[in-house]
C-alpha cells in the first residue's frame, strides 16, 4: 500500500495530527501499515458521528465487528479500502483482535449524548487514541514494550476533548503527566507512535506549527 494512496490521502485530510507523526517514520511499509490503522480508527470515530440516530451508529459498528470476524477467520474480506488494508496490516504484523475490537466497543458510548463522566473518559480515551497508539508501536518496533504508548494516545484523545469538555483538564494533566514518564522508554523507532501527543498539549495553530513541534518532539525523544 502506497502513503500517497486514496487510503494515505483521507487520513491527511481526516486526522491530520496523526498523519503528520506518521511521516517520521522512516520505513515505508511500516508507515502506510500505521496510516491503516488510523484510518480504521476514523471509520470507527465516524460511525456515531454520521449515524442519524442511536441504532443507525450500532449498525455501523457491526458492520465493523463483523469486518473482523472475516479478517481473523481467514474469509473474503468486504471491499472496503480501509477494512482491506486493515486485514493486510493484521495478516503481516500479527496483530491482536482484542485491541481492535475494543475500539470498537470505545465508540459505543459516543452513541449516548450525555456527556462523558471524568472515568468514561479516561476509558475512552484509552480505548481509542491509546489502543491506536500501542499497536502503532508495536508495528513499528515489535521488540519494544508497546504498552509505553498507551498513555500518550490516551492523552492525545483526551485532549481534542478539551475545547468541548473543559471540565477534563485536571484528567488530562495526569495522563500527560504519565505518557511523558512513560514514552521516554520507548524506542526511537516506535516513537513515531505517539509524537502526535505533543500536540495535544496546546493546539497548534497551523501546519507549520504543528509539523515544527513534531520534529522537536522526535528529534528530543519527548512529548
Amino acid at each position: 500500500m502506497n502513503e500517497d494512496n486514496d487510503l494515505g490521502g483521507l487520513v491527511r485530510r481526516v486526522d491530520p495530527d496523526r498523519w503528520l507523526s506518521s511521516r517520521f517514520i522512516g520505513d515505508a511499509q511500516a508507515r502506510a501499515d500505521v496510516v491503516a490503522l488510523y484510518a480504521y480508527d476514523h471509520e470507527l470515530a465516524r460511525a456515531p458521528k454520521v449515524a442519524s440516530n442511536p441504532l443507525m451508529g450500532e449498525i455501523r459498528l457491526t458492520w465493523w465487528r463483523e469486518a473482523l470476524d472475516e479478517i481473523f477467520s481467514d474469509r473474503p474480506v468486504r471491499h472496503h479500502p480501509t477494512a482491506q488494508a486493515l486485514a493486510f496490516v493484521v495478516g503481516r504484523r500479527d496483530l491482536p483482535r482484542a485491541p481492535l475490537e475494543a475500539m470498537i466497543d470505545a465508540r459505543y458510548r459516543e452513541l449516548d449524548p450525555a456527556p462523558l463522566s471524568e472515568t468514561e473518559a479516561l476509558d475512552w480515551s484509552r480505548d481509542t487514541g491509546g489502543l491506536a497508539a500501542e499497536l502503532a508501536a508495536a508495528i513499528l518496533d515489535p521488540a519494544t514494550d508497546a504498552r509505553l504508548a498507551l498513555a500518550a494516545g490516551s492523552a492525545w484523545a483526551l485532549g481534542r476533548r478539551l475545547a468541548a469538555s473543559p471540565e477534563l483538564q485536571p484528567a488530562f494533566d495526569n495522563v500527560l503527566t504519565a505518557a511523558r514518564s512513560a514514552t521516554r522508554s520507548l524506542s526511537v523507532t516506535a516513537f513515531p507512535a505517539v509524537a502526535h501527543a505533543a500536540l495535544a498539549v496546546r493546539p497548534a495553530k497551523s501546519d507549520i506549527s504543528r509539523r515544527l513541534r513534531l520534529t522537536l518532539a522526535v528529534a528530543r525523544g519527548r512529548i
